[in-house]
């Protein structure tokens, strides 16, 4: 025995499993740590795992739940299931039937390399910390009504989750997130869903490098704080992109939100910085109401219809150091410095009237309401609220998304990271 070697690492055994054959046997007659070999073939069973062990498939086997009940049920802590099919669980949302059920107390599960298909629920995991869910594709009960299926990911109640590199599509909602903290989420695929991420009352956490798309809607975080929300990508969602609602002490940086409905929804949000975002190509810009005390700067406002969607009292000023670039800004730089000599604003009485009564876009190039445009901005008093840059940026700040577009356009299921 090597000295300082885990008991259960030294005594592990192989135990191979070949069509024809009980995987559940088997898992019951193994020892903690041991590794069970499943070969190719399928076996209609409903597996419980109730001990350390790593389940890996030979040439991606099937385990079929016969549309009945969780799939796979794991109880016990450190156990991996790695390239797998997992498919038919029950339908059930009352007994929130899964594909795999990751149990309280079952701390440490890993899920890699597995296909996890027509389930309920893809992976349930609930009061399990610091499971881990690696480089897998979900998809749901296709042809149940989006009401009827089950979420792609659902954490509950967790600590130290990390979701990375997953493909999530055709569920209700591709990551479904309540009252987990410290994870990571990074590098998933999220589309043709009802929601890309729903997610609520959850701390501590990164998302890093997603994509959302084809959605209803696409990021929705909602109810939290100390979240890093970076170099994200949604585009094509029928609402928001990014939804953030009731959220402090936050960092949203880096993102590309591109052909939305609403690209950035922001409601209650304080505290929180707003940098480095391109939003483009969006019905509105950004949907802003509710929200202060939030830093917004270095941001490219590209050819939305609405840049900025203002619902307030009184005007917001944006703008810091780098300045923020809108597309539809008139103004002009004398002194060459990268700035504009004149403010922006980003909604005038014309907008708001348009808000309330779109018929009023049909005469947008009319004399009357161009003339109707000066008068707002000549008489004060006419006035509305509305989103004040004093220097934007002459020029965008970023470049290499434009490039990105392209090839969104060209294949938008398969558009690479910029």
């Amino acid at each position: 025995m090597l000295a300082g070697a885990p008991l259960c690492a030294v005594q592990a055994a192989l135990v191979t499993v070949r069509p024809g054959q009980r995987i559940q046997q088997a898992i019951d007659r193994a020892r903690p740590g041991d590794i069970i070999e499943v070969h190719r073939g399928r076996y209609a069973e409903n597996l419980v795992i109730d001990k350390p062990l790593t389940l890996h498939g030979i040439d991606r086997p099937t385990i079929s739940g016969s549309d009945k009940g969780d799939t796979i049920r794991v109880k016990a802590t450190d156990v991996t299931l790695d390239g797998l099919i997992v498919s038919d669980s029950g339908d059930s949302l009352l007994a929130q039937n899964a594909g795999i059920y990751i149990q309280p107390g079952a701390h440490r599960a890993r899920v890699q390399h597995c296909f996890l298909s027509y389930n309920l629920f893809g992976l349930w995991i609930e009061r399990a910390d610091d499971v881990q869910v690696l480089h897998n594709n979900i998809t749901g009960k296709r042809d149940y009504d989006s009401a009827q299926r089950g979420n792609g990911v659902e954490l509950y109640n967790t600590q130290g989750a990390r979701i990375i590199d997953n493909e999530i599509s055709f569920v209700r909602d591709a990551l479904y997130i309540d009252v987990s903290h410290h994870a990571v989420f990074r590098r998933n695929r999220l589309h043709h869903s009802r929601y890309g991420t729903h997610y609520m009352n959850s701390y501590y956490n990164v998302w890093e490098d997603n994509d959302t798309w084809e959605n209803r809607g696409g990021l929705a975080l909602m109810e939290v704080r100390n979240q890093v929300i970076r170099n994200n990508r949604a585009w094509n969602n029928q609402d928001h992109g990014i939804m953030l609602r009731t959220i402090e002490d936050s960092v949203v940086e880096g993102n590309i939100v591109m052909g939305n409905a609403r690209g950035l929804f922001v409601y209650d949000v304080e505290y929180t910085q707003l940098r480095h975002n391109v939003i483009a190509d969006n019905q509105i810009g950004v949907h802003l109401s509710g929200s202060a005390r939030n830093t917004w700067d270095g941001n490219d406002f590209i050819d939305n219809h609405e840049q900025v969607k203002f619902v307030g009292a009184r005007d917001q000023e944006w703008g810091g150091t780098v300045g923020n670039y809108w597309s539809n800004y008139r103004g002009w730089d004398r002194n060459g410095d990268g700035r504009g000599d004149i403010a922006y604003e980003a909604n005038d009485m014309v907008d708001r009237l348009t808000w309330k009564y779109p018929i009023v876009r049909l005469l947008m190039a009319s004399p009357a309401v161009q003339a109707l445009r000066m008068v707002g901005q000549q008489f004060p008093l006419l006035r509305v609220p509305s989103i004040v840059e004093a220097h934007p940026r002459m020029l965008p700040l970023s470049t290499s998304w434009a490039q990105w577009r392209a090839r969104v356009l060209k294949d938008p299921d398969h558009a690479p990271a910029p």
